[in-house]
């Protein structure tokens, strides 16, 4: 358990782990500890929301974000990038879709979606209160919940990185981490929102996309995670 958590937070966090001996199985149940991951990302925002408010909202929200990009390793937020260059630029072309989505450089779409996407956290990191600090800690686990759903409800896009994540994803993962996002939407009841979040990510893939990738994966924790902290700010 303790190899696959270590697994999980250095293939998604830039936060510097031992290397561990790992196989094929391994990196399958990957998904089941990403919620886990999140609670340390929210960990490090809510430590650099904190340590900005200090001096102010807008430093505080400024370092929240910068942490939010450098644990990641802006990692989502490239996957944000391809699906949104994809679905600009394939219409619904299944080559040109594959052919973009491949591309490692980063087009029009993809530039105009993430810079909106970093404005909308910014936003609402600034306009967040002290007596939030506590959800904003867990708000990243629980837009990490997203990935499992995805990956039982929707097809592979392409034998790739989404595949083999999706492979060790068990009907009792989904069971059980239900249970603490239940609680987490009766502690926070904006918190809610996730259960339309992730299933309106699943719908507008499969119909854009047809189906999930890694890409897919982390622009949807993006977007979920904005959702969430959208539902906690302004309600």
């Amino acid at each position: 358990m303790i190899r696959r958590f270590v697994l999980a937070m250095q293939f998604t966090t830039r936060i510097p782990l031992p290397q561990v001996n790992v196989d094929e199985t391994d990196f399958a149940a990957l998904l089941r500890y990403f919620p886990v991951v999140g609670l340390v990302v929210g960990g490090v925002v809510s430590g650099a929301w904190w340590l900005g408010s200090l001096q102010g909202a807008w430093l505080s929200a400024l370092l929240a974000l910068l942490a939010w990009a450098a644990v990641t390793g802006a990692l989502h937020l490239d996957g944000l990038a391809d699906v949104a260059d994809a679905a600009g630029a394939a219409h619904g072309n299944a080559t040109r879709l594959s052919e973009v989505l491949s591309d490692p450089h980063v087009g029009s779409f993809g530039v105009v979606v993430v810079v909106l996407q970093l404005l909308a956290k910014f936003v609402l990191l600034e306009h967040m209160a002290l007596a939030d600090l506590p959800m904003l800690c867990i708000l990243p686990a629980l837009a990490r919940l997203g990935p499992l759903y995805w990956a039982r409800m929707l097809p592979s896009l392409h034998e790739g990185l989404g595949s083999r994540l999706g492979s060790g994803v068990r009907e009792i993962d989904l069971v059980l981490w239900a249970v603490p996002a239940l609680i987490g939407a009766i502690w926070e009841p904006p918190f809610a929102l996730l259960a339309i979040a992730i299933p309106l990510w699943a719908v507008w893939v499969r119909r854009r996309l047809g189906g999930i990738s890694g890409d897919g994966h982390g622009a949807g924790i993006e977007l979920c995670e904005t959702a969430l902290l959208a539902a906690l700010v302004l309600t």
